[in-house]
């Protein structure tokens, strides 16, 4: 089985690295649902394409009457499966869910119409990159839930290494220089306390400033995003990874 496991990396790692185009890709995915097991794969970023002017990385092999269904009624954002992957770093089985999220009775209306299209049991990837939409790689197949832990082990693998690839496919990230600007310690500091709901004079007592020079550093920083208001200065900032959640509410 070592062996087996070992030639498969190898022979996906290759075809992966092989792909020129999001067609190649698509193949390589098509051989290692397969081999793994599934029936179906999506490689996607959750955004709703019919919104974004179809800009967004989005590779599947999924029935055209759900696909037609899920994008005129705008799920990507609000996919129970999407949001499930935004509170885990690893690949989860669909049976996971209901652990994960609270499902509401929209929720269970759309798996629904999803198993009656043949797509019941999964296996998503998640995928977070600073700066971009969300995204992630799910396979899904009968028994997808109790699939051979080795074959989960590939299946997380195989899913991140196609979706770098997509990236550098499709939005040229090879070597990612960011573009986004970054914000001095100071402004960085105090767009921290900002977000966990602290004034001016409250971040200037903590970190030790006047309260006139923490607000110029939070306009400053406003500057640097081109934005106007410090709640588009956070989640900007949250967004590509500038800050993070965990201190923030660890204040």
């Amino acid at each position: 089985m070592g062996t087996q496991i070992s030639e498969l990396m190898t022979r996906f790692w290759r075809l992966i690295g092989m792909a020129t185009t999001m067609d190649d890709l698509a193949l390589v995915l098509a051989d290692v649902t397969v081999c793994l097991g599934f029936q179906r794969y999506a490689l996607t970023h959750h955004s709703d394409p019919l919104r974004t002017g179809g800009r967004l990385m989005r590779l599947h092999n999924y029935p055209p009457q759900w696909v037609d269904y899920y994008d005129q009624h705008g799920l990507g954002p609000s996919d129970p499966v999407h949001r499930a992957s935004y509170v885990t770093s690893s690949g989860f089985p669909w049976q996971k869910i209901p652990r994960l999220i609270g499902l509401n009775r929209e929720d269970y209306s759309v798996m629904e119409r999803a198993r009656q299209q043949g797509i019941s049991d999964g296996f998503t990837i998640p995928i977070c990159v600073p700066g971009e939409a969300h995204g992630s790689v799910t396979f899904v197949g009968p028994g997808a839930s109790f699939a051979r832990q080795e074959m989960l082990f590939l299946a997380e693998l195989f899913g991140g290494w196609a979706f770098e690839k997509a990236r550098v496919l499709t939005l040229g990230r090879g070597i990612v220089v960011p573009d986004s600007p970054l914000l001095t310690n100071a402004q960085r500091q105090c767009t921290v306390l900002a977000a966990a709901g602290k004034n001016d004079g409250e971040i200037g007592t903590i970190i030790g400033i006047s309260k006139l020079t923490a607000g110029l550093h939070l306009r400053q920083a406003c500057e640097r995003y081109d934005v106007s208001k410090r709640t588009l200065l956070v989640v900007r900032a949250l967004f590509d990874g500038t800050v993070n959640f965990s201190e923030i509410f660890r204040r």
